[in-house]
């Protein structure tokens, strides 16, 4: 498997006709994400450059593809901008010094994973929906700039309205106040944002949305740790994260690396979730279990963290999310709902809901 190192060792063999250095030691490679078979990254240039930079930048996604795990590279030149990200526009505001409250908000719970594909957006979606069948007040923001899913997933795709151009009325879906990025882009259209432009995003949607008065709010983390991650845990208290893996060793050595980054930001693990845990045939009942199993379970021991759930792996539950309406709320006496309530009782009786 392709790593992010890898990457950008190969990166290397390429100059930047600017510095003269190699593109990675000129630090114009930003936001690069390796999700599967998948690489994509921003060269940002000074727009002078364009012309020269169009070589560059053909090369390396010529070379990144050509890498062996690499099925698809998608390359992109962008410039510094100060802009701020559409129609999240408001004065800046001097922030305080350290971590900030969300006001109104009790509590904020960072939903996480080492790496795409495991769920993570599904269990952030459904949990949301399950502490609020709780009788909790909750928030769901979709912090995955470059992939939000929220939207199709709690089945809105109203524009959020800004009757004073600054501050967000976010939207209501099953009980739960959402907000995605999603929401404010064109469907379709990619997010080609570099880090300061994402990070600006996050704390525009944290601090300008009118969250009213809320038990918690679930952050869906894009995969990985990168620059969400980091600001979410310094700009805003964040009473500890969940990190969703399925049982797979690559998934589990990839959770690791999810877990020490919150651990180094001093932000609390406050469980794990298996999903994909087992498969039970809709025709005969057999149970297997297609991606192992115990796996997260015996993880979560060795950190010396809680294992909230074992989510099986369920038609239902990826048809209700593609339909708008998460599992919990469209079968809610469903085993597959069963599940996702057990994890937010656990939350519930950690303190942090």
């Amino acid at each position: 498997m392709t790593t992010r190192e890898a990457v950008l060792e190969e990166l290397k063999a390429l100059t930047d006709p600017g510095s003269g250095q190699d593109i990675v030691s000129a630090g114009i490679v930003r936001a690069l994400a390796v999700e599967g078979d998948t690489v994509r990254f921003v060269l940002e240039i000074d727009p002078k450059q364009a012309e020269a930079m169009e070589p560059v930048r053909a090369a390396a996604e010529a070379r990144v593809k050509a890498m062996p795990g690499v099925a698809k590279a998608s390359v992109m030149m962008t410039a510094h901008s100060e802009k701020a990200p559409p129609d999240l526009k408001a004065a800046a505001k001097p922030k305080p010094a350290g971590p900030q409250a969300v006001p109104g908000v009790k509590h904020i719970v960072a939903i996480a994973s080492g790496k795409g594909g495991v769920g993570k957006s599904t269990v952030a979606a459904n949990l949301a929906v399950a502490l609020a069948a709780e009788g909790k007040k909750v928030g769901l923001l979709d912090a995955d700039i470059y992939g939000p899913s929220q939207p199709r997933m709690m089945g809105v795709s109203k524009r959020p309205a800004s009757p004073d151009g600054k501050t967000i009325i976010p939207l209501q879906a099953h009980g739960v106040t959402m907000m995605s990025i999603g929401l404010m882009m064109q469907e379709g259209q990619a997010v080609v944002w570099r880090g300061p432009m994402l990070m600006g995003a996050l704390q525009q949607m944290m601090t300008q949305v009118a969250w009213g008065e809320l038990d918690v709010l679930l952050i869906d983390l894009p995969p990985g740790t990168g620059d969400v991650q980091l600001t979410l845990s310094q700009k805003f208290q964040v009473d500890g994260a969940v990190v969703v893996c399925t049982p797979q060793d690559v998934a589990l050595l990839d959770a690791r690396k999810g877990i020490d980054m919150f651990r180094q930001l001093k932000t609390p693990i406050l469980g794990m979730i298996e999903n994909m845990s087992t498969h039970i045939c809709s025709n005969c009942g057999h149970e297997e279990h297609l991606f192992g199993h115990g796996g997260v379970r015996a993880e979560a021991e060795k950190l010396g963290v809680p294992l909230l759930a074992e989510i099986p792996l369920h038609l239902e539950i990826r048809l209700s999310g593609d339909a708008g309406t998460p599992v919990v709320a469209a079968a809610p006496d469903s085993a597959q709902a069963a599940a996702f309530r057990v994890a937010a009782r656990e939350l519930m009786a950690q303190g942090v809901v």
